[in-house]
């Protein structure tokens, strides 16, 4: 990998240097996450309610509990919470690797955001065991995914299933390279956050290169 004035550069594909450093950062943000909430697993007997059957045998767990924010307990609030924070990062860290053309950046930045947006809402509307009482501290991939995961208002599912609809229209709009698109990508990006960070990046990247 070499160093350019404002990108690292790839064989491959490159990102500006604050985003290929949150790139990097947000991949071991995630495996923190992961051993935060593996954590809880040894000191809880239930660590996430809504999961009771994700537990260990008291044998395996310490002789101590962590205390609770909400339902969930404190390393596994904060590990779920970095994996929010940080999962744009798989996408980005795919494009680094992967994406060399504007396929790549079509798959890499929005369509696979998009599915993930569409599976995730899915779930949390019509799978996911719901906890009493709604929490503002629960954990959603996007904003408007944590309006529906706080409240249980559809409304805020419904605004969730228009966002990734929005997504699909940017992708289809950018594997057509149609021009002009860089506004529903930032819509996208925007209506997406912080899921749809790649989006906005690709959008606003786009706007500036025009002016």
């Amino acid at each position: 990998m070499t160093k350019t004035s404002d990108h690292y550069t790839t064989a491959r594909s490159s990102l500006p240097t604050w985003l290929d450093r949150y790139t990097t950062l947000g991949l071991y943000g995630l495996l923190i996450g992961t051993v935060l909430c593996l954590v809880s697993l040894f000191t809880n007997p239930v660590p996430d309610p809504s999961f009771s059957w994700a537990t260990l045998p008291q044998s395996l767990r310490l002789p101590l509990q962590q205390p609770r924010i909400e339902h969930w307990p404190v390393t596994y609030t904060v590990g779920i919470w970095l994996w929010v924070l940080c999962f744009p990062a798989l996408f980005l860290a795919g494009y680094r690797r992967y994406g060399d053309s504007e396929r790549g950046k079509a798959v890499w930045f929005v369509a696979l955001p998009t599915v993930a947006m569409l599976g995730w809402t899915t779930y949390c509307r019509f799978f996911w065991p719901k906890l009493q009482p709604p929490t503002w501290n629960a954990p959603a991939y996007t904003f408007v995914c944590w309006l529906y995961c706080s409240t249980y208002d559809a409304i805020w599912s419904n605004a969730a299933f228009v966002i990734a609809l929005l997504g699909g229209v940017a992708t289809v709009l950018m594997f057509q390279q149609t021009r002009r698109n860089e506004y529903v990508l930032i819509g996208f990006g925007i209506l997406a956050l912080p899921l749809g960070l790649p989006a906005l990046y690709e959008g606003s990247r786009r706007v500036g290169s025009e002016r």
